[in-house]
């Protein structure tokens, strides 16, 4: 994780000195993206499977839910803050990024070093031993595959612009709020779980959490008002945390140290391809059906994934507690 910030930090920096010289280039800007990329893949999963072993195993929803709240956090404060100092050039946020990766390499080295909780070793080296690990465990499987599809069905982020022109007659602000929405009611859900952390019953919340992410989503389509459009997106948007810090804790809880890096490396490249898939088929839905009927089409699936999986999968409909590793 250390070394991927040193690597984003380094890529900033030049951006930040290319920007300065006038010497930006679209090819050099895809080029340094690239590698950022390819850094964050690597320092993604390191983060997660970090977690388990800087707290105890009560304590990972709680952990979890406050990483949440800061990522959120960042989410809201990062573009602002962003746009204020390009203001003065867009060297300026490119560099005071820079120093702030470079911090957290520094301060990601330092991190206490703890024990693993298992001493066994990874019989399969091979890269492929991640997937067969979530294979093997349908519990982590069911978690990982829900995330995917009702990601995947229930976005309506690639049609939020569609939405504020065509449906809700809006501006440019309109839209900001939009987008905005989603990210307060996830914020607002974080603080009250980093505080009171999910104890009973997490299993058949993490599946309602899905349908009324599902059912938000929906009734968001028949929406004609910004505000009220922006309510239930930001209803969507609490729904989203509480599963994805549900899944979240049974997949970092339910596997052991030595796999998972390589869990958590699967688990983000299905949440990846959701999004980005999710928001392709939203556009290929709405080019079929019209913008109202894809996103009424993708809530429905959604809800459904939620009720198909609670019976595809019925260990996890029964977890009970995620602070005494997911009990049943």
């Amino acid at each position: 994780m250390s070394i991927c910030q040193a690597i984003e930090a380094v890529l900033l920096a030049l951006l930040a000195f290319e920007s300065y010289a006038k010497w930006v280039h679209p090819a050099h800007i895809y080029v340094i993206m690239a590698v950022f990329a390819s850094a964050r893949a690597f320092e993604m999963p390191s983060t997660q499977a970090l977690v388990p072993n800087l707290v105890e195993l009560p304590l990972v929803p709680a952990a979890l839910a406050l990483s949440s709240l800061t990522n959120r956090a960042a989410f809201i404060i990062g573009p602002a803050a962003g746009g204020l100092l390009y203001a003065f050039g867009a060297h300026v946020p490119y560099s005071v990024c820079a120093i702030v990766y470079a911090a957290a390499s520094i301060l990601s080295s330092r991190l206490p070093r703890k024990s693993a909780n298992s001493t066994r070793t990874v019989e399969n080296k091979s890269i492929f031993s991640g997937i067969r690990f979530i294979y093997a465990r349908r519990d982590i499987l069911g978690v990982i595959s829900l995330d995917l599809f009702a990601v995947l069905f229930g976005g309506v982020t690639a049609l939020l612009p569609a939405f504020a022109q065509d449906i809700l007659h809006t501006d440019p602000w309109g839209l900001g709020v939009l987008r905005l929405a989603p990210a307060i009611g996830a914020l607002v859900v974080s603080v009250i779980l980093a505080r009171h952390p999910i104890e009973h019953n997490a299993g058949l919340k993490m599946f309602g959490a899905v349908i009324v992410f599902g059912s938000a989503i929906t009734a968001f389509a028949f929406s004609r008002s910004l505000l009220l459009s922006a309510a239930i997106l930001c209803v969507a948007g609490a729904a989203d945390i509480v599963s994805v810090l549900v899944r979240s804790s049974l997949v970092q809880i339910g596997t052991p140290d030595e796999m998972r890096g390589r869990v958590s490396a699967v688990s983000s490249l299905f949440i990846n391809t959701s999004n980005q898939l999710g928001e392709f088929e939203s556009g290929v839905t709405a080019s079929w059906f019209g913008i109202i009927p894809a996103t009424v089409i993708g809530g429905v699936v959604s809800v459904l994934v939620a009720c198909s999986w609670m019976y595809l999968f019925p260990n996890l409909r029964n977890v009970k507690s995620l602070s005494r590793s997911g009990e049943v």
